[in-house]
Parts: structure tokens; C-alpha cells; sequence
């Protein structure tokens, strides 16, 4: 795939995200952010299915979802994406600007939907803040995003099974959301989505405007690579 095809694929991706998202959030509002399609069924279940041993393994991989875990993952698709010290050091600052960008806006849109948390009661896990979109969730799905575009930029015909351990635990800490009873699942919905959009975002603005030699992983090559020699003589 050249880098027009992996630019329009990540617009168009972001783009579709983005409208969907856009959708949620209208409904969100336009029922002052009262429960949507299935938010109670997932919640009721939740409550009726909590061991203690399940309990905490969902506190265990909701924390992975927010604090310095993130960020060093991040850090790291930064490190697998660059080839050189200089290219890691600028990808690992492009990831990160990429995450903390991604949750001051995601914040911006928590504090003008202002969509409650499911009742304190239902709780099994602390939270702050409003509801609309998933913070732990946005986080979680941007940060594995990153990971398994750098695993793709450096390994594209390997690590798969790695890419899906990745994405299965982006997907993880969102419903671990909702099985914590702290988030509605249409949060967790919008959380996926604001990620994704704002991952294409990014990686449309990387892949139209970075130099070709980072995102190839190969210099330059000149354009008269001969200019200046003798002709080659396949006879001598």
C-alpha cells in the first residue's frame, strides 16, 4: 500500500468514525443522557454476575486503561516505529502528542455532553468525572491503535498474533467499564469510536506529511544514482 492509499484509508476510516460518533453523541444528548438501547440490560447483568475473583480481575484491567500505563505504551509504538535513534525519538513524541491531544479533547466533549454515571450504588470500581465518552476506554483504544500501527509500519506480514492480543485488550478495558457498573455501554460505544477518529486523524495527518525515508524505513534513494559514472558494460 502506498502512502496516498494509507492516507485516504485512515481518513476514510477516521472520517466514518467520526460521524458515528457524531450520531451517539446527538442521541446521548437528545435523551439528556438517559440509558440507550441496551445500557440497562448490560448493567443489570453485570450485577447479577460478580464474583469477587471476577471483580478484581476487572479492577486489574480497567487500571491498565488509564495512569502511566498508556503513556508507556505509547511510548513503546514510538520505539517499534522509528528505525533510527532520531526517527524513534520523533515517533515516540508523535505518539504521545497523539494520546494526550486525543484525552484533553475527549475531555472537552465529557464536560459539554455532562452525561451521569450509571447510579454510585452499582459501582465496583472508583470514577470521576462524566460519563460520555469513556475515558479509560478512549485511552485504551488509542493507545493499542498506536501499538498495532507500529507493529504493522515494522512487521506487516508478522506479529498478527500479537496485533490481536493488543486489540483484545483495548476492547477489554472498555467493557471492563461496563462490567464495573461505571459506565453506561453506549459511553464505552463512543469511547471506541472518538478513538478511532481521532486515530485516523492522526495517522492521516503522519502518513500525508512525514518524510517518505520514516514511514518507509528506507533513505531516499537519489534520482540519477549513475549520474556522474561511466556506463555500465555488462561485457567487461
Amino acid at each position: 500500500m502506498n502512502r496516498r492509499d494509507a492516507a485516504n484509508l485512515a481518513g476514510t476510516v477516521g472520517l466514518g468514525a467520526w460521524v458515528a460518533f457524531g450520531v451517539l453523541t446527538r442521541l446521548v444528548t437528545g435523551h439528556n443522557g438517559a440509558p440507550l438501547w441496551a445500557d440497562d440490560g448490560f448493567l443489570t447483568w453485570s450485577l447479577s454476575h460478580r464474583p469477587d475473583v471476577a471483580q478484581a480481575l476487572g479492577r486489574g484491567v480497567t487500571d491498565t486503561g488509564s495512569g502511566a500505563v498508556p503513556y508507556g505504551l505509547a511510548l513503546l509504538a514510538g520505539m517499534i516505529a522509528g528505525r533510527s535513534v532520531r526517527q524513534r525519538m520523533w515517533a515516540a513524541a508523535l505518539s504521545l502528542a497523539c494520546l494526550g491531544t486525543g484525552q484533553a479533547l475527549r475531555y472537552g466533549v465529557m464536560a459539554l455532553v455532562q452525561r451521569p454515571r450509571p447510579a454510585h450504588a452499582d459501582w465496583a470500581a472508583s470514577a470521576g468525572g462524566w460519563a460520555f465518552p469513556s475515558g479509560h476506554t478512549t485511552t485504551a483504544a488509542l493507545t493499542a491503535g498506536l501499538l498495532i500501527v507500529a507493529l504493522s509500519l515494522r512487521a506487516p506480514r508478522g506479529a498478527t498474533s500479537l496485533r490481536i492480543v493488543i486489540a483484545c485488550w483495548g476492547v477489554l478495558v472498555g467493557l471492563s467499564r461496563v462490567y464495573l457498573g461505571v459506565h453506561w455501554f453506549t459511553d464505552v460505544i463512543g469511547g471506541w469510536l472518538f478513538a478511532t477518529g481521532w486515530l485516523g486523524v492522526c495517522l492521516y495527518a503522519m502518513t500525508r506529511w512525514l518524510p517518505a525515508a520514516f514511514v518507509s524505513g528506507t533513505p531516499h534513494a537519489p534520482d540519477n544514482p549513475t549520474e556522474g559514472h561511466a556506463p555500465q558494460d555488462p561485457g567487461r
